[in-house]
C-alpha cells in the first residue's frame, strides 16, 4: 500500500441513516433521523445516504428534510433499478444543495434470479434507469449488488454499461461480506484498468462484516484504486453489520505511514456521535469494540498500567482526545452542583439548555443519593434515558415487586398510558416475569421476547445496571434500553422502550400501509 506517490483523499460516504438503520430493531424516529445526519455533516462526511425515499412516506419525509437542512454534506437518496423509484428518490433529495441518487441491482447469478432478467435483459435495465436518473440529477451512483459473487465478464460489462449510461459513481458492493482483502483489492483494480471510462468516474467499497473483514476489505479496496468508502457508525447494519466509519478513519490517520489518503471527518467527533447511534438505534456498542468501545482505552493489567504510567505510547497508538475522550475522568457526586453538571456533559458531548439541565439535575441528584459515586458511564446512561422521555405514550409511574424464596413473585405497578394512570398487580417466575407480565395486561400485543440482556454500567454493588430489550411483532423488531440501580426498574423501563417503539413503528406504517411492499432484502 505504499506505492501512492501523494496523499489521495478518500471521500467518506455514511449510509447509517439507511443501512444501518434496517438493522432489526434499530428504526429511528423522524427527529432522530435530523439529529443525526446534523451530527454527521458537522463531523465532515462527504455524502450522507439518508434512506430509501419509496420505502414509506416517514423514510421520504426524513429525507427530504435532511436535503433541505443539509449544510455541506451531499444527501443522497436510494432508489431501485426502476422508474418510480428513482422518481420518489429525487423528488426527496433534489431540496439539498448537493443532491445524489443511488439506484442498484442484483447482478450476481443468486440475484439475477429474482427479477427474473437474462443477463440482456438486465444490462438493458441498467441503461434505462441510469440514464433516467442521470436526466434528473448530474450525481448518480450506481451499484451491482453482490457484484463480489459477480461473474466477472458480466460485472465487467455491467460496469461500462452504467458508466455510459452516466453514473459519476461506480459502487462495488461485498453485499453478504463474502470477499477477502486480497480478492477486493484486485477486483477494483482490474476493473479500473478494463473498464473503458473507468477513470473518468470515483470507484467505491461498500462492505458486511459476516466474516468480519469489513475494515480490511474497504481498505484494501482503496489500496487498490477505490476512493470512496461506504460505512456506518458503530458498524451498524444488517446481520453482523457494515464496516465502521470510525475504524476506517482512524486507521487511515494513524497508519498514514502505509496509507497515504486523507478524509475531511473531524476525528474528534466520533465519540459523541457512536454514543448517539448507540442510543436512538437501542444497539449498545459491545466494550472492546475498536475506537468507540468502552474498553477501548481502559488497561487493567498490572504490566500495561505501569507502561501507560511511563509513556502513554507504549500501549495506545492514538490519544483518547483524537477520538474525542478526555484524558481524565472528573467522578460526580451528591455535592456537586449544575455548572460541574453542565460542564462535565458538555465533555460528553451533550450541551443542553437551561431547562434540559434542569431535568438531567434532578435526575442525577436522585442517582447521585443512591450512588456513592457517579461516573461517566453513570451520566451516559442517565442521558441515553433523558432522550426517550418526550413524547412518549407509555411511562412507568409506579413499580413494587415481591420477592420469595419460593414462587411466585408479584409486581404491582402503574403505567400512565396516553396521559391516563393503570394499574394492576401479576405474578410470574420471579420479579422481572411478573413485571413483563403487568405490562402486558395494561398494554396489550403480540410481539415476543426475543432478547433480554443485563449488564452493570460501572463496578459495585451500587452501580447502574443497563437493560436492554428485543421484541418481534408480525415482522417489526424493536429494542429498548434503560438505566437503573434497581435492575427491575430498569427491566421494566427498557420493556416500555420497546413498546414505545413499537408503537411508532406501527404509527409510521399507518393503518393501510403495506409493511411488506418494499423487499429491504433487494437492497444493497
Amino acid at each position: 500500500m505504499t506505492d501512492q506517490p501523494k496523499r489521495d483523499r478518500v471521500v467518506i460516504f455514511d449510509t447509517t441513516l439507511r443501512d444501518g438503520e434496517q438493522s432489526p430493531g434499530a428504526t429511528m424516529s423522524h427527529a432522530e433521523k435530523l439529529e443525526i445526519a446534523e451530527l454527521l455533516d458537522d463531523m465532515g462526511v462527504d455524502i450522507i445516504e439518508a434512506g430509501f425515499p419509496i420505502a414509506s412516506d416517514g423514510d421520504f419525509n426524513a429525507v427530504s428534510e435532511i436535503a433541505k437542512r443539509s449544510k455541506q454534506s451531499v444527501i443522497c437518496g436510494l432508489a431501485r433499478a426502476n422508474f418510480k423509484d428513482i422518481d420518489r428518490c429525487w423528488e426527496a433529495v433534489k431540496h439539498a444543495a448537493q443532491p445524489r441518487i443511488h439506484t442498484f441491482i442484483g447482478t450476481s447469478p443468486l440475484h439475477r434470479a429474482i427479477p427474473n432478467l437474462d443477463m440482456d435483459q438486465m444490462a438493458e435495465r441498467i441503461h434505462d434507469t441510469v440514464t433516467h436518473a442521470r436526466n434528473l440529477c448530474d450525481n448518480v451512483q450506481w451499484s451491482p449488488m453482490d457484484a463480489t459473487r459477480t461473474e466477472w465478464d458480466y460485472l465487467k460489462r455491467t460496469v461500462e454499461i452504467a458508466i455510459k449510461a452516466g453514473a459519476t459513481t461506480i459502487n462495488i458492493p461485498d453485499t453478504v461480506g463474502y470477499t477477502a482483502p486480497v480478492e477486493s483489492a484486485d477486483l477494483i483494480r482490474r476493473l479500473i484498468a478494463d473498464v473503458p471510462g473507468a477513470d473518468e468516474v470515483i470507484f467505491a467499497t461498500h462492505c458486511h462484516n459476516d466474516l468480519g473483514m469489513a475494515t480490511a476489505n474497504s481498505l484494501a479496496a482503496v489500496a487498490g484504486g477505490a476512493r470512496q468508502i461506504e460505512c456506518t457508525i458503530n458498524g451498524l447494519g444488517e446481520r453482523a453489520g457494515n464496516t465502521a466509519l470510525e475504524e476506517v478513519v482512524m486507521a487511515l490517520k494513524v497508519r498514514s505511514d502505509i496509507m497515504p489518503y486523507e478524509t475531511r471527518i473531524d476525528t474528534t467527533k466520533i465519540m459523541h456521535i457512536s454514543r448517539r447511534v448507540a442510543t436512538v438505534s437501542g444497539f449498545p456498542v459491545q466494550f472492546n469494540k475498536a475506537i468507540v468501545g468502552k474498553n477501548a482505552f481502559a488497561h487493567e493489567s498490572g504490566i500495561h498500567q505501569d507502561g501507560m504510567l511511563k509513556n502513554a505510547e507504549t500501549f495506545e497508538i492514538m490519544r483518547p482526545s483524537d477520538v474525542g475522550l478526555k484524558e481524565t475522568n472528573l467522578v460526580m457526586g451528591k455535592h456537586s452542583g449544575r455548572a460541574a453538571l453542565r460542564a462535565k456533559l458538555k465533555e460528553l458531548g451533550f450541551d443542553l439548555a437551561d431547562n434540559q439541565l434542569n431535568d438531567v439535575f434532578v435526575r442525577f441528584k436522585s442517582l447521585a443519593d443512591r450512588k456513592k459515586e457517579v461516573f461517566e458511564e453513570d451520566l451516559e446512561a442517565l442521558m441515553r434515558d433523558q432522550s426517550k422521555g418526550d413524547g412518549e405514550r407509555i411511562k412507568v409511574k409506579f413499580l413494587r415487586v415481591i420477592c420469595g424464596t419460593e414462587a411466585p413473585q408479584s409486581a404491582d405497578l402503574t403505567l400512565t398510558v396516553d396521559g391516563e394512570d393503570h394499574q394492576v398487580t401479576a405474578t410470574g417466575d420471579g420479579p422481572v416475569d411478573a413485571t413483563f407480565k403487568a405490562i402486558k395486561q395494561i398494554v396489550g400485543h403480540e410481539a415476543r421476547l426475543q432478547l433480554y440482556q443485563v449488564h452493570a454500567v460501572t463496578e459495585g454493588t451500587d452501580a447502574q445496571a443497563t437493560v436492554t430489550v428485543r421484541m418481534e411483532e408480525n415482522g417489526l423488531i424493536v429494542t429498548g434500553e434503560s438505566a437503573d440501580t434497581d435492575t427491575v426498574v430498569a427491566s421494566a423501563k427498557a420493556y416500555v422502550a420497546a413498546l414505545n417503539r413499537l408503537l411508532m413503528r406501527r404509527e409510521m406504517a399507518g393503518p393501510d400501509a403495506d409493511v411488506k411492499a418494499i423487499s429491504y432484502k433487494d437492497v444493497v
